[in-house]
């Protein structure tokens, strides 16, 4: 019977929470405080979300927190094969600050240092949907790093929706 449960052990064990969506928030907007809002995905939305992130996107919409220009995304996104779980603000259409709040992969667990997430200060996506400035690597973390970069894309895509949808 125990060694039944060690396989679930070890995959418990290699979880590292940093910080919850609730903390992220908070510190995010502790000076405003922020609405929580929901970005409804109509069908074309879903479309061009799903040629960025290269894969299906079955949500129907996507929670987020606004106060003045500045939203703020809570994202999991596969690493290798365990979610990578990214809170991200996004200012006027530029990311402000990406955090990795819960990371599950037995590898690659150096992206959630500062000194890699402040690389995607002020990036934004460009005419190709791409980020407009070069993320550096790490060695031993490349399916990490590409999710975070998933990550970003995909919130800086779903902030423009939002703010499409305003106009």
């Amino acid at each position: 019977m125990l060694l039944c449960l060690l396989p679930i052990i070890s995959v418990q064990a290699q979880q590292r929470i940093y910080l919850s969506a609730a903390d992220f928030i908070q510190q995010g907007f502790a000076q405003t405080g922020c609405e929580e809002k929901s970005l409804w995905l109509a069908k074309v939305d879903k479309l061009r979300i799903e040629k960025l992130i290269q894969r299906s996107y079955s949500k129907l919409r996507q929670h987020y927190c606004l106060h003045a220009g500045r939203s703020a995304w809570v994202l999991d996104e596969i690493g290798k094969i365990e979610p990578i779980t990214t809170g991200i603000i996004i200012n006027n259409g530029a990311v402000e600050i990406v955090q990795v709040l819960e990371f599950r992969e037995s590898r690659g667990a150096e992206v959630h240092r500062r000194r890699f997430t402040r690389q995607y200060s002020d990036a934004q996506l460009d005419n190709k949907h791409q980020l407009d400035k070069r993320i550096n690597g790490i060695s031993g973390a490349t399916l990490s790093v590409n999710a975070l970069n998933r990550q970003v894309r995909l919130a800086l895509l779903l902030d423009q929706l939002r703010r499409e949808k305003l106009q």
